[in-house]
C-alpha cells in the first residue's frame, strides 16, 4: 500500500462555521494549499503581506502531503495571495479569531495505490470491521515529524532543564531528509554555534532572527532564546509529547482490556499501534464511549484501568503527573484534556478498483469518508489495509524521484565539456569555407 504518491491523492475539505460580522476585525478566507503544512502556509502569508503571525488565526493544522482547504483569518486588513500552490478566497469577516471550535468536520478523498488482488479481496471484510468497531483514535506519524527529522521530543529536554540542548536541536540540527534552504540555515548555525554576530545569507534565515537577536544580548540565556520561538509552535512541541504518551497509554489499556491475542499491530513513525480485530458486545460498547486523557499535572483520572495504563507509561519515562512541567517558565505548559478512544468514519465509500498508472502491475482504489476535527484520515486507511503495515512485513521501497532538470548554465557546461560546442563551431566553419 502506498499513500500520497501525488498531492492530489490526498484531498481534505474542511467544513466550518463562524459568526459573520460585517465590521469584524478578522478577515476570513478559505485557504487552498498544496504540499504545504499550515505553518508553512502561514509563514508565507506573513512574509508576503507583512502581517504578523499573531494576527493570523486558523481552525486546525492540516497535513503538508496533499491538497487541503481550510479556514484562515487575518486581523486588521484584507490580504491577497494567489500562488499556484497557495490561494486565498475571501468569505467574510468575523469579530473573533478562529480556533478548532470553528471546524465541524473534515471530508477526505484518498487514493490508495500499489494494491494487489489479495489486498482488494480482503478490503470488504476490513470495511465491515471498521464500521462495526471503529478506529482507535491514535495520533499518526504526521504528529511526530520531530522524530523523523532526528530532533526527538524537544519538550523532554526542556523538562530536564537542558535548555541549550533543546535550542541546538531546534536551531542547529539539520535533517538529512530536508533539502530546503531551512536545512542550510540549521547547518550554518551548527557550524557557527555561539558566534551570534554572524549573519547567514540564506533564504529563510530571518525566521530565526528573534532568537539570534536575543542571544547576541544574552549569550547564555538558552531558555530566554527558546521563548523567542512562535508561541503556537512551542505549544505544538508540548502537544507532540502528550500525543505520544496518549498513544502509548491507549496501547497499554487495550492490552489490559482486550488482550494482546485479539489485537493487530501496524508500523508508524513512533513505533507500532494496536487495533482490536474482534470485540464482544460489552467490550465494543465500553470502548465506544471511552475517553483517554492527554496527561498534565492537573489530570483527574477516575477509571482505575485508564489510570493504571496512563501512569505506567509515565513510570517507564521516569516521570509522574507532577513532573510534566518546564522549570523556570509558565509560558510552556501541559494542559489536561480528554480524547475519544475510538472514532467512526462517516459516509465511508470505497470506489471501484482500477489499474495503478504509477505502479506497474498493481491496482489503486479511492476511499472517501468524513471525520471529526483532530482525527487522522491516514489511520483510517491504515486500519482498512492493516495487513500491509504489519511489523516484519517489508515496507514498499520509496518511489525514485525524477531527476532534477539541469539549468541552462549546467547544460552549456556539459556540452562544452563533451566537445559539443567545439564540433558545432567546426561545422559552421566548414559551411562558411
Amino acid at each position: 500500500m502506498r499513500l500520497k504518491q501525488r498531492p492530489e491523492d490526498f484531498q481534505v475539505t474542511e467544513s466550518w462555521r463562524f459568526d459573520p460580522a460585517p465590521r469584524g476585525e478578522w478577515f476570513v478566507y478559505v485557504m487552498d494549499k498544496q504540499k504545504l503544512s499550515t505553518f508553512d502556509a502561514v509563514d508565507r502569508l506573513c512574509a508576503r503581506t507583512g502581517v504578523k503571525h499573531a494576527d493570523v488565526s486558523y481552525c486546525g493544522l492540516k497535513d503538508k502531503q496533499g491538497r487541503t482547504t481550510q479556514l484562515v483569518a487575518v486581523r486588521g486588513r484584507p490580504i491577497e495571495v494567489q500562488d499556484s500552490d497557495l490561494r486565498l478566497k475571501p468569505v467574510g469577516r468575523t469579530a473573533e479569531p478562529l480556533s478548532a471550535a470553528n471546524t465541524t468536520s473534515n471530508r477526505f478523498a484518498v487514493t490508495v495505490r500499489d494494491l494487489s488482488a489479495e489486498d482488494l479481496a480482503r478490503l470488504p471484510a476490513s470495511v465491515a470491521e471498521v464500521q462495526r468497531l471503529g478506529v482507535v483514535n491514535y495520533f499518526d506519524s504526521q504528529r511526530f515529524g520531530s522524530l523523523k527529522h532526528g530532533q526527538g521530543f524537544l519538550v523532554k529536554e526542556l523538562m530536564r532543564g537542558e535548555f541549550e540542548l533543546a535550542l541546538r536541536n531546534y536551531l542547529a540540527r539539520p535533517s538529512e531528509l530536508d533539502d530546503t534552504p531551512d536545512a542550510r540555515v540549521k547547518a550554518f548555525w551548527k557550524e557557527n554555534w555561539g558566534d551570534w554576530k554572524r549573519v547567514p545569507s540564506i533564504p529563510g534565515a530571518e525566521r530565526y532572527d528573534a532568537i539570534i537577536r536575543w542571544l547576541r544580548k544574552h549569550p547564555t540565556d538558552w531558555l530566554g532564546a527558546f521563548l523567542r520561538t512562535e508561541p503556537r509552535w512551542r505549544g505544538l512541541q508540548v502537544f507532540t509529547y502528550q500525543s505520544w504518551l496518549w498513544n502509548e497509554g491507549v496501547k497499554q489499556y487495550l492490552r489490559d482490556v482486550v488482550g494482546i491475542s485479539r489485537l493487530s499491530a501496524i508500523r508508524y513513525q513512533a513505533g507500532t499501534l494496536l487495533f482490536p480485530r474482534s470485540l464482544d458486545g460489552a467490550e465494543a460498547d465500553e470502548l465506544r464511549h471511552r475517553t483517554f486523557p492527554l496527561l498534565a499535572p492537573g489530570s483527574k483520572i477516575e477509571d482505575p484501568r485508564v489510570r493504571a495504563a496512563a501512569l505506567s507509561v509515565l513510570a517507564r519515562e521516569g516521570q509522574n503527573l507532577d513532573s510534566l512541567r518546564v522549570p523556570g517558565t509558565e509560558q510552556i505548559h501541559f494542559d489536561p484534556e480528554v480524547r475519544p478512544l475510538l472514532v467512526f468514519p462517516g459516509r465511508l465509500v470505497v470506489g471501484e478498483a482500477r489499474e495503478d498508472e504509477l505502479n506497474r502491475g498493481r491496482m489503486r482504489a479511492n476511499v472517501a469518508f468524513t471525520l471529526p476535527p483532530g482525527a487522522y484520515a491516514t489511520l483510517v486507511v491504515k486500519r482498512l489495509f492493516h495487513w500491509t503495515l504489519e511489523p516484519g512485513r517489508k515496507a514498499p521501497a520509496p518511489r525514485p524521484k525524477a531527476p532534477r532538470k539541469a539549468t541552462p548554465e549546467e547544460l552549456h557546461e556539459q556540452r562544452r565539456q563533451t566537445g559539443f560546442l567545439a564540433r558545432k563551431r567546426a561545422r559552421r566553419a566548414a559551411r562558411k569555407g
